[in-house]
């Protein structure tokens, strides 16, 4: 599996511009041939939380439409990163997957909210895991937060997950913690991490990117960019499967006392 890397810069507050941002970057990924492009976190709106009202996509109708159309005509899966949605119940950071087929393969509420960017005062949490399949591979997906939580990524991997996708507005000054954080999630579940990060900045952060794939023994396949571009890596998926024969963690987990 070919993967694209989308690492944008996000105009605080301006969803138009930053529809047809990652319109014109889904559409240049499928020209080199991707076959699973990633978005990063809040693309649509940033964290412009107290303008959510008046910003946050209507039960996330805007964004399946564009999902919808572009994975199809261009016969690419899509992680749509996360954007800011209005539901019954409130506001939400949800994640949509769109596969080649145009239909919507999984959608996801960020389960863990983020106190130091004033999430809870704004959102809702999500409750349900978000496992999908794309090209019959079983794919787990999280946003940004959710990265700290060891069990979370743990729960999807025991369900089969073998690409474990991490899409993110994670701030420049805990850089170091994102990519620590992403080495371990790989090793420690034998899978495939693609993580996505913006770049550029809001009123309250700088964001410096660092998006990585990283392989299940640790490697990282594409590491280190800080400026705003699409990045490339290619997926041996078989390797998941030799990791976990080598060192069966699986297999000699402890189920008795965890």
């Amino acid at each position: 599996m070919k993967i694209a890397c989308v690492q944008m810069d996000v105009a605080f507050g301006e969803p138009e511009q930053n529809f047809a941002k990652a319109e014109e970057f889904i559409k240049e990924a499928a020209k080199h041939k991707a076959d699973t492009i990633v978005l990063p976190e809040m693309w649509n709106t940033g964290y412009a939380l107290d303008q959510l009202g008046r910003l946050a996509d209507g039960n996330g109708e805007r964004t399946k439409k564009l999902l919808r159309r572009l994975a199809k005509n261009l016969k690419v899966n899509i992680i749509g990163g996360s954007v800011s949605t209005k539901k019954e119940a409130g506001f939400y950071n949800t994640m949509f997957v769109a596969d080649r087929n145009g239909d919507i393969a999984a959608e996801y509420d960020k389960a863990h909210l983020f106190k130091l960017m004033d999430e809870h005062h704004f959102m809702n949490a999500g409750s349900k895991a978000n496992l999908f399949k794309l090209d019959d591979i079983v794919c787990g997906g999280l946003i940004c937060y959710d990265l700290r939580f060891p069990e979370w990524a743990r729960l999807h991997t025991l369900k089969g997950a073998k690409i474990m996708f991490i899409v993110a507005e994670w701030p420049e000054k805990r850089v170091d913690h994102w990519q620590l954080l992403l080495q371990a999630r790989a090793i420690e579940n034998q899978c495939y991490v693609v993580a996505v990060n913006r770049v550029g900045s809001d009123p309250n952060n700088e964001f410096n990117g660092h998006s990585m794939v990283i392989a299940p023994w640790g490697e990282r396949l594409l590491s280190g960019e800080s400026r705003e571009g699409i990045f490339y890596a290619e997926l041996d998926l078989d390797e998941v499967d030799k990791v976990r024969k080598t060192i069966p963690v699986f297999q000699d987990r402890r189920t008795d006392l965890y």
